[in-house]
Protein backbone atom coordinates (compact mmCIF):
# COMPACT_ATOMS: atom_id res chain seq x y z
CA UNK A 1 0.00 0.00 0.00
CA UNK A 2 1.74 3.15 -1.21
CA UNK A 3 1.32 6.66 0.17
CA UNK A 4 1.00 9.58 -2.22
CA UNK A 5 3.22 12.24 -0.62
CA UNK A 6 1.83 15.03 -2.79
CA UNK A 7 -1.67 14.88 -1.38
CA UNK A 8 -1.06 12.95 1.80
CA UNK A 9 -3.63 10.35 0.81
CA UNK A 10 -3.35 6.66 0.14
CA UNK A 11 -2.71 5.83 -3.50
CA UNK A 12 -4.39 2.56 -4.43
CA UNK A 13 -4.56 3.00 -8.21
CA UNK A 14 -2.71 -0.23 -8.86
CA UNK A 15 -4.90 -2.21 -6.49
CA UNK A 16 -8.27 -0.87 -7.57
CA UNK A 17 -7.47 -1.24 -11.26
CA UNK A 18 -6.14 -4.78 -10.80
CA UNK A 19 -9.19 -6.32 -12.58
CA UNK A 20 -8.38 -4.27 -15.68
CA UNK A 21 -4.67 -5.12 -15.52
CA UNK A 22 -5.62 -8.78 -15.16
CA UNK A 23 -7.81 -8.63 -18.26
CA UNK A 24 -5.35 -6.88 -20.58
CA UNK A 25 -2.41 -9.20 -19.87
CA UNK A 26 -3.84 -11.40 -22.66
CA UNK A 27 -4.77 -9.42 -25.74
CA UNK A 28 -6.85 -11.95 -27.66
CA UNK A 29 -6.98 -12.02 -31.45
CA UNK A 30 -7.48 -8.23 -31.76
CA UNK A 31 -9.89 -8.66 -34.66
CA UNK A 32 -11.69 -5.37 -34.14
CA UNK A 33 -8.37 -3.56 -33.89
CA UNK A 34 -7.36 -5.09 -37.22
CA UNK A 35 -10.66 -4.05 -38.80
CA UNK A 36 -10.41 -0.48 -37.53
CA UNK A 37 -6.73 -0.16 -38.40
CA UNK A 38 -7.47 -1.24 -41.97
CA UNK A 39 -9.47 1.97 -42.50
CA UNK A 40 -6.21 3.87 -42.42
CA UNK A 41 -5.68 2.65 -45.97
CA UNK A 42 -8.23 5.34 -46.79
CA UNK A 43 -7.77 7.79 -43.94
CA UNK A 44 -3.95 7.99 -44.10
CA UNK A 45 -3.39 9.17 -40.54
CA UNK A 46 0.19 9.30 -39.13
CA UNK A 47 1.19 6.33 -36.99
CA UNK A 48 1.22 8.15 -33.65
CA UNK A 49 -2.28 9.55 -34.13
CA UNK A 50 -3.50 6.18 -35.38
CA UNK A 51 -2.09 4.51 -32.28
CA UNK A 52 -3.66 7.07 -29.93
CA UNK A 53 -7.09 6.60 -31.51
CA UNK A 54 -6.93 2.80 -31.47
CA UNK A 55 -5.56 2.69 -27.93
CA UNK A 56 -8.48 4.85 -26.79
CA UNK A 57 -11.00 2.58 -28.51
CA UNK A 58 -9.32 -0.49 -27.02
CA UNK A 59 -9.49 0.96 -23.51
CA UNK A 60 -13.23 1.39 -23.84
CA UNK A 61 -13.66 -2.07 -25.33
CA UNK A 62 -11.71 -3.70 -22.51
CA UNK A 63 -13.67 -1.75 -19.90
CA UNK A 64 -16.87 -3.06 -21.47
CA UNK A 65 -15.56 -6.63 -21.24
CA UNK A 66 -15.18 -6.35 -17.47
CA UNK A 67 -18.84 -5.39 -17.29
CA UNK A 68 -19.87 -7.98 -19.86
CA UNK A 69 -18.29 -10.84 -17.92
CA UNK A 70 -20.20 -9.88 -14.78
CA UNK A 71 -23.47 -9.58 -16.68
CA UNK A 72 -22.95 -12.97 -18.34
CA UNK A 73 -21.47 -14.67 -15.27
CA UNK A 74 -18.55 -15.73 -17.47
CA UNK A 75 -15.91 -17.76 -15.67
CA UNK A 76 -13.14 -17.21 -18.22
CA UNK A 77 -11.94 -14.46 -20.51
CA UNK A 78 -9.05 -14.85 -22.94
CA UNK A 79 -8.04 -18.12 -21.36
CA UNK A 80 -7.79 -16.79 -17.80
CA UNK A 81 -10.31 -16.68 -14.95
CA UNK A 82 -12.57 -13.67 -15.46
CA UNK A 83 -11.53 -10.58 -13.52
CA UNK A 84 -14.59 -10.61 -11.28
CA UNK A 85 -13.86 -14.22 -10.32
CA UNK A 86 -10.39 -13.20 -9.16
CA UNK A 87 -11.05 -9.77 -7.64
CA UNK A 88 -14.78 -9.82 -6.93
CA UNK A 89 -17.77 -8.31 -8.70
CA UNK A 90 -17.67 -4.94 -6.94
CA UNK A 91 -14.04 -4.15 -7.77
CA UNK A 92 -14.43 -5.39 -11.35
CA UNK A 93 -17.42 -3.10 -11.90
CA UNK A 94 -15.57 -0.19 -10.32
CA UNK A 95 -12.59 -0.77 -12.61
CA UNK A 96 -14.90 -0.98 -15.61
CA UNK A 97 -16.48 2.37 -14.77
CA UNK A 98 -13.12 4.00 -14.10
CA UNK A 99 -11.52 2.83 -17.34
CA UNK A 100 -14.62 3.82 -19.33
CA UNK A 101 -14.36 7.36 -17.97
CA UNK A 102 -10.60 7.45 -18.53
CA UNK A 103 -11.14 6.39 -22.14
CA UNK A 104 -13.71 9.14 -22.71
CA UNK A 105 -11.37 11.67 -21.10
CA UNK A 106 -8.55 10.45 -23.32
CA UNK A 107 -10.82 10.79 -26.36
CA UNK A 108 -11.55 14.39 -25.37
CA UNK A 109 -7.83 15.14 -25.50
CA UNK A 110 -7.19 13.75 -28.98
CA UNK A 111 -8.06 17.00 -30.78
CA UNK A 112 -8.51 20.57 -29.47
CA UNK A 113 -12.24 20.58 -30.25
CA UNK A 114 -12.70 17.71 -27.74
CA UNK A 115 -15.05 16.17 -30.30
CA UNK A 116 -13.73 12.70 -29.52
CA UNK A 117 -15.44 12.57 -26.13
CA UNK A 118 -18.87 13.27 -27.61
CA UNK A 119 -18.34 10.64 -30.30
CA UNK A 120 -17.29 8.02 -27.78
CA UNK A 121 -19.97 8.79 -25.20
CA UNK A 122 -22.86 8.69 -27.68
CA UNK A 123 -21.72 5.48 -29.33
CA UNK A 124 -20.95 3.80 -26.01
CA UNK A 125 -24.52 4.48 -24.90
CA UNK A 126 -25.72 2.74 -28.08
CA UNK A 127 -23.46 -0.24 -27.37
CA UNK A 128 -24.77 -0.52 -23.81
CA UNK A 129 -28.32 -0.29 -25.12
CA UNK A 130 -27.68 -3.22 -27.44
CA UNK A 131 -26.17 -5.20 -24.59
CA UNK A 132 -29.21 -4.36 -22.48
CA UNK A 133 -31.58 -5.80 -25.07
CA UNK A 134 -29.62 -9.05 -25.11
CA UNK A 135 -29.62 -9.30 -21.32
CA UNK A 136 -33.36 -8.60 -21.14
CA UNK A 137 -34.16 -11.34 -23.66
CA UNK A 138 -31.90 -13.82 -21.89
CA UNK A 139 -33.05 -13.11 -18.34
CA UNK A 140 -36.74 -13.04 -19.23
CA UNK A 141 -36.48 -15.97 -21.64
CA UNK A 142 -37.92 -13.90 -24.47
CA UNK A 143 -36.96 -15.04 -27.96
CA UNK A 144 -36.53 -11.95 -30.14
CA UNK A 145 -37.58 -11.55 -33.74
CA UNK A 146 -34.64 -12.14 -36.08
CA UNK A 147 -34.69 -8.61 -37.50
CA UNK A 148 -34.68 -7.08 -34.03
CA UNK A 149 -31.91 -9.44 -32.98
CA UNK A 150 -29.74 -8.35 -35.92
CA UNK A 151 -30.38 -4.70 -35.06
CA UNK A 152 -29.25 -5.46 -31.51
CA UNK A 153 -25.99 -6.98 -32.77
CA UNK A 154 -25.41 -3.90 -34.90
CA UNK A 155 -25.85 -1.66 -31.86
CA UNK A 156 -23.78 -3.88 -29.60
CA UNK A 157 -20.72 -4.29 -31.82
CA UNK A 158 -21.06 -1.97 -34.80
CA UNK A 159 -21.03 1.11 -32.61
CA UNK A 160 -17.82 0.04 -30.87
CA UNK A 161 -16.09 -0.37 -34.24
CA UNK A 162 -17.44 3.00 -35.28
CA UNK A 163 -15.83 4.59 -32.22
CA UNK A 164 -12.42 3.59 -33.54
CA UNK A 165 -13.00 4.67 -37.12
CA UNK A 166 -14.44 8.04 -36.11
CA UNK A 167 -11.59 8.73 -33.69
CA UNK A 168 -9.06 8.04 -36.43
CA UNK A 169 -11.04 10.19 -38.84
CA UNK A 170 -10.68 13.17 -36.49
CA UNK A 171 -7.07 13.39 -37.74
CA UNK A 172 -7.82 12.74 -41.40
CA UNK A 173 -8.56 15.01 -44.33
CA UNK A 174 -10.78 12.23 -45.69
CA UNK A 175 -14.26 12.90 -44.29
CA UNK A 176 -16.08 10.17 -46.22
CA UNK A 177 -19.01 8.88 -44.17
CA UNK A 178 -18.24 5.22 -43.53
CA UNK A 179 -20.83 4.79 -40.78
CA UNK A 180 -23.21 2.35 -42.51
CA UNK A 181 -20.36 0.22 -43.80
CA UNK A 182 -18.71 0.07 -40.38
CA UNK A 183 -21.99 -0.88 -38.72
CA UNK A 184 -22.44 -3.71 -41.22
CA UNK A 185 -18.91 -4.90 -40.45
CA UNK A 186 -19.79 -4.87 -36.76
CA UNK A 187 -22.92 -6.93 -37.37
CA UNK A 188 -20.91 -9.41 -39.42
CA UNK A 189 -18.18 -9.65 -36.77
CA UNK A 190 -20.64 -10.30 -33.93
CA UNK A 191 -22.77 -12.74 -35.91
CA UNK A 192 -19.60 -14.62 -36.80
CA UNK A 193 -18.49 -14.63 -33.17
CA UNK A 194 -21.85 -15.97 -32.00
CA UNK A 195 -21.60 -18.74 -34.59
CA UNK A 196 -18.02 -19.57 -33.59
CA UNK A 197 -19.17 -19.92 -29.98
CA UNK A 198 -21.09 -22.98 -31.15
CA UNK A 199 -18.25 -25.40 -31.76
CA UNK A 200 -15.66 -23.21 -33.51
CA UNK A 201 -14.23 -21.62 -30.40
CA UNK A 202 -10.67 -21.25 -31.66
CA UNK A 203 -11.90 -18.58 -34.09
CA UNK A 204 -13.58 -16.45 -31.41
CA UNK A 205 -12.46 -12.84 -31.24
CA UNK A 206 -11.59 -13.10 -27.55
CA UNK A 207 -9.70 -16.38 -27.76
CA UNK A 208 -6.00 -16.09 -26.85
CA UNK A 209 -3.60 -15.72 -29.74
CA UNK A 210 -0.81 -18.16 -30.54
CA UNK A 211 1.64 -15.99 -28.59
CA UNK A 212 -0.42 -16.31 -25.40
CA UNK A 213 1.21 -19.55 -24.30
CA UNK A 214 0.06 -19.30 -20.68
CA UNK A 215 -3.61 -18.94 -21.49
CA UNK A 216 -6.13 -21.78 -21.36
CA UNK A 217 -7.61 -22.11 -24.83
CA UNK A 218 -10.33 -24.57 -23.80
CA UNK A 219 -12.50 -22.37 -21.59
CA UNK A 220 -15.07 -21.21 -24.14
CA UNK A 221 -16.85 -24.45 -24.97
CA UNK A 222 -20.45 -23.63 -25.97
CA UNK A 223 -20.62 -20.78 -23.46
CA UNK A 224 -23.64 -19.14 -25.11
CA UNK A 225 -25.70 -22.22 -24.25
CA UNK A 226 -24.60 -21.91 -20.62
CA UNK A 227 -25.57 -18.23 -20.64
CA UNK A 228 -28.94 -19.02 -22.17
CA UNK A 229 -28.28 -16.46 -24.86
CA UNK A 230 -30.62 -16.19 -27.84
CA UNK A 231 -28.20 -16.28 -30.76
CA UNK A 232 -29.34 -16.72 -34.36
CA UNK A 233 -29.16 -20.56 -34.42
CA UNK A 234 -31.35 -20.68 -31.30
CA UNK A 235 -33.80 -18.09 -32.63
CA UNK A 236 -34.18 -20.13 -35.82
CA UNK A 237 -34.57 -23.36 -33.84
CA UNK A 238 -37.47 -21.93 -31.83
CA UNK A 239 -39.65 -22.23 -34.95
CA UNK A 240 -38.85 -25.93 -35.41
CA UNK A 241 -39.75 -29.16 -33.57
CA UNK A 242 -36.36 -28.98 -31.82
CA UNK A 243 -37.24 -25.61 -30.27
CA UNK A 244 -38.80 -26.80 -26.98
CA UNK A 245 -35.79 -28.96 -26.10
CA UNK A 246 -33.33 -26.20 -27.00
CA UNK A 247 -35.24 -23.72 -24.85
CA UNK A 248 -35.42 -26.15 -21.93
CA UNK A 249 -31.65 -26.64 -21.99
CA UNK A 250 -30.96 -22.91 -22.34
CA UNK A 251 -33.12 -22.16 -19.31
CA UNK A 252 -30.94 -24.42 -17.16
CA UNK A 253 -27.73 -22.41 -17.76
CA UNK A 254 -25.96 -25.74 -17.67
CA UNK A 255 -22.21 -26.26 -17.61
CA UNK A 256 -22.63 -29.96 -18.39
CA UNK A 257 -20.61 -30.43 -21.57
CA UNK A 258 -22.50 -33.47 -22.83
CA UNK A 259 -25.82 -31.70 -22.44
CA UNK A 260 -24.45 -28.66 -24.26
CA UNK A 261 -23.19 -30.87 -27.08
CA UNK A 262 -26.65 -32.39 -27.32
CA UNK A 263 -28.13 -28.91 -27.55
CA UNK A 264 -25.69 -28.10 -30.34
CA UNK A 265 -26.82 -31.23 -32.19
CA UNK A 266 -30.40 -29.98 -31.90
CA UNK A 267 -29.40 -26.61 -33.31
CA UNK A 268 -27.74 -28.38 -36.22
CA UNK A 269 -30.73 -30.68 -36.76
CA UNK A 270 -33.14 -27.75 -36.69
CA UNK A 271 -31.29 -26.05 -39.53
CA UNK A 272 -30.33 -23.11 -37.34
CA UNK A 273 -26.60 -23.62 -37.73
CA UNK A 274 -26.83 -23.97 -41.51
CA UNK A 275 -29.07 -20.91 -41.68
CA UNK A 276 -26.43 -18.94 -39.80
CA UNK A 277 -23.65 -20.22 -42.05
CA UNK A 278 -25.64 -19.18 -45.11
CA UNK A 279 -26.21 -15.70 -43.69
CA UNK A 280 -22.52 -15.32 -42.87
CA UNK A 281 -21.59 -16.24 -46.43
CA UNK A 282 -24.16 -13.78 -47.76
CA UNK A 283 -22.85 -11.01 -45.51
CA UNK A 284 -19.25 -11.70 -46.51
CA UNK A 285 -20.20 -11.22 -50.16
CA UNK A 286 -22.16 -8.05 -49.38
CA UNK A 287 -19.33 -6.54 -47.37
CA UNK A 288 -16.81 -7.29 -50.11
CA UNK A 289 -19.11 -5.83 -52.77
CA UNK A 290 -19.57 -2.65 -50.76
CA UNK A 291 -15.84 -2.53 -50.16
CA UNK A 292 -15.29 -2.53 -53.91
CA UNK A 293 -17.69 0.40 -54.37
CA UNK A 294 -15.66 2.34 -51.80
CA UNK A 295 -12.58 1.96 -53.98
CA UNK A 296 -11.15 -1.26 -52.58
CA UNK A 297 -8.94 -1.81 -49.56
CA UNK A 298 -6.41 -4.68 -49.70
CA UNK A 299 -5.70 -4.40 -45.97
CA UNK A 300 -9.36 -4.86 -45.07
CA UNK A 301 -9.74 -7.63 -47.64
CA UNK A 302 -6.96 -9.54 -45.89
CA UNK A 303 -8.71 -9.15 -42.53
CA UNK A 304 -11.96 -10.38 -44.08
CA UNK A 305 -10.12 -13.41 -45.46
CA UNK A 306 -8.94 -14.18 -41.94
CA UNK A 307 -12.48 -13.97 -40.60
CA UNK A 308 -13.49 -16.87 -42.85
CA UNK A 309 -11.51 -19.41 -40.83
CA UNK A 310 -14.70 -20.99 -39.46
CA UNK A 311 -15.74 -22.09 -42.95
CA UNK A 312 -13.07 -24.78 -43.27
CA UNK A 313 -14.21 -26.37 -39.99
CA UNK A 314 -17.86 -26.78 -40.83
Amino acid sequence: MAEDKKCGQLNLDEEILAPYTHLIQIRGKQLREQLVRSFNHWLKVPDIQLKNAIDTMTMLHNASLLLDDVQDNSLTRRGLPSAHCVYGVALALNASAQISMKAILKASELVPSREGAEIMAKLFIDALTGQGYEIYWRDNCVCPDEKIYLKMLTLKTGTMLLVGVKLIQLFSENKTKYDDFVMKLGLYLQLRDDYCNMGHEKDLEEMPGEEDVNADKDGYILEDITEGKFTLPAIYAMKTPEGPQVLSIMRQHTRDLELKKYCLSLLEKSGGMQYTRDLLMKMDKEVRAELATLGGNPVLEKVLDGLMGWKSEK
